[in-house]
């Protein structure tokens, strides 16, 4: 997604959630807050919600609403108009480009447990068959499509050149495409539909376990580095509100320890 785009899709999208937040009422915050909106992409970290940190607060008093998104400009959307109150679906280098990007005062405050990105095919069973001019699928998005060209370069596929910035490279970066492979950058939420054209497809974790595939049916799975753990993020003003202080204790409990490794096995444990 070229910048001017995404910055036009950004600010409708602001002028929508203020009209919206305008004509109906917003959940306050403040200490004495009692009912919480965490906003997340369908998959894996609203499902993390739902049957581990959701029953964990309302057991504290909280009355807890999950709302489910389908890409990754909503969910920064409502927390900005403050239409929901906390959103988990963004890695920490997104986090850090959309804020400079967009001057936008949120405060990532503790890693989750990380679905990573893997490399899936519907047509092939390993690297091994990829012969020229196949065509790859990979998120379009600035941070994840870096990340994915990373990917394609351990593999030996690419080559970036070498003064590339790993953390925001793109197409523009590519020295060395041997196989004469077709990369094709799509909407991340779209990646795993595209599977039934195209070859293989870099798809990120969270929209690959929604659409019901496996990680243990990946080609090749990330070895995700700590920049692309997905962060619990708050407004920068909240961020010392009590709601926050126990979502990060939710986080942190030794039961939602218990569910991650009883139903979310191969995910990236953060080191608490």
């Amino acid at each position: 997604m070229k910048k001017r785009p995404l910055f036009i899709a950004f600010a409708a999208m602001m002028m929508l959630s203020a009209l919206l937040s305008g004509c109906g009422s917003v959940t306050s915050s403040g200490p004495e807050k009692q009912e919480i909106k965490i906003g997340a992409t369908a998959g894996p970290y609203s499902d993390q919600l739902k049957k581990g940190i959701k029953p964990l607060l309302e057991k504290k008093g909280y009355k807890v609403t999950i709302v489910e998104f389908n890409d990754y400009i909503q969910p920064n959307t409502a927390l900005i108009s403050g239409s929901i109150d906390a959103n988990v679906f963004q890695n920490t280098t997104y986090l850090e480009n959309f804020t400079k990007e967009y001057q936008a005062d949120l405060t990532g405050v503790i890693p989750i447990p990380t679905v990573p990105m893997g490399l899936y095919s519907k047509k092939h069973r390993s690297l091994d068959e990829l012969t020229e001019g196949m065509r790859i699928s990979l998120p379009n998005d600035p941070t994840n499509q870096a990340r994915a060209l990373g990917m394609l370069q351990t593999f030996g596929l690419i080559k970036l050149k070498a003064d590339a910035d790993v953390l925001h490279a793109s197409e523009q970066d590519i020295t060395e495409n041997p196989k004469k492979l077709e990369i094709l950058p799509l909407e991340a939420a779209q990646l795993p539909r595209s599977l039934d054209d195209v070859d293989f497809s870099l798809v990120n974790g969270n929209f690959a376990l929604a659409s019901g595939w496996k990680l243990s049916e990946a080609i090749k799975l990330e070895q995700t580095p700590k920049n692309y753990i997905i962060v619990l993020t708050v407004k920068t003003a909240d961020k010392d509100q009590p709601f926050v202080s126990d979502l990060v204790e939710a986080y942190k409990s030794k039961e939602f320890e218990e569910l991650i490794d009883k139903e979310f096995q191969g995910f990236i444990k953060p080191e608490y």
